[in-house]
């Protein structure tokens, strides 16, 4: 897989590093510590020094996307993989690196960042993406619901992705509402309905014989 999408994989992974080239051109009106966590209220919380925040996290999210085109690549059932779910996984990363660091510098060059607004939006508008691709996703090891019961019953696969692909399309509506009104305990509320009820669903169609 890795050979037949090297291109889009290259490419991908300069975008990954892009944000270090523009922290370089902005180095010096860069502070030394550079906001990087922020709490459910948006205030923020945590700061890493300026080589960590600049350098430091586009090659760490590069290596976390190697390793999930690498577990996709090595997947047994890697041929039920689709095209549109691969160039999915091989976007995500440099999509989230970009904004992320955008709005860290954003934040460092002392620009208002709301970004308990924000980051349920763009969470949300994720699990919408996801939630379409989830019913299309054919039975594997490294993408999708992976439980017991799916991954040992391609019909229950299918229905609990199906199910799941509604559920993750209107939570993640809910979600990104819920960011607009900065209510994190319906974020939180949404998330756990979309890990809980697939589960719960699965097991029952797997008590049926499915």
């Amino acid at each position: 897989m890795i050979k037949k999408n090297l291109k889009i994989l290259i490419i991908t992974s300069v975008v990954i590093l892009l944000p270090i080239l523009a922290g370089i051109v902005l180095w010096d009106k860069l502070p030394q510590r550079i906001p990087t966590h922020w709490n459910a209220a948006g205030e923020i919380d945590g700061w890493s020094g300026k080589p960590f925040a600049v350098i430091g996290i586009p090659f760490m999210m590069l290596a976390f996307q190697w390793m999930c085109v690498l577990a996709t690549s090595t997947d047994p059932k890697k041929h039920n993989h689709s095209e549109k779910i691969l160039h999915f996984i091989f976007w995500l990363f440099p999509v989230i690196t970009v904004l992320l660091s955008t709005l860290t510098y954003c934040a460092a060059l002392g620009n208002e960042v709301r970004i308990n607004v924000i980051v349920p939006v763009l969470i949300g508008l994720l699990f919408v993406i996801i939630g379409n691709y989830l019913p299309k996703c054919r039975q594997n090891y490294t993408i999708g619901i992976k439980i017991p019961w799916t991954l040992n019953s391609e019909e229950n696969w299918n229905r609990t992705h199906r199910l799941a692909g509604w559920l993750w399309v209107i939570c993640g509506f809910i979600i990104m509402l819920s960011g607009l009104f900065n209510c994190f305990a319906i974020f939180l509320a949404v998330v756990l309905i979309m890990i809980l009820v697939p589960f719960v669903y699965s097991y029952i169609l797997h008590r049926k014989g499915i």
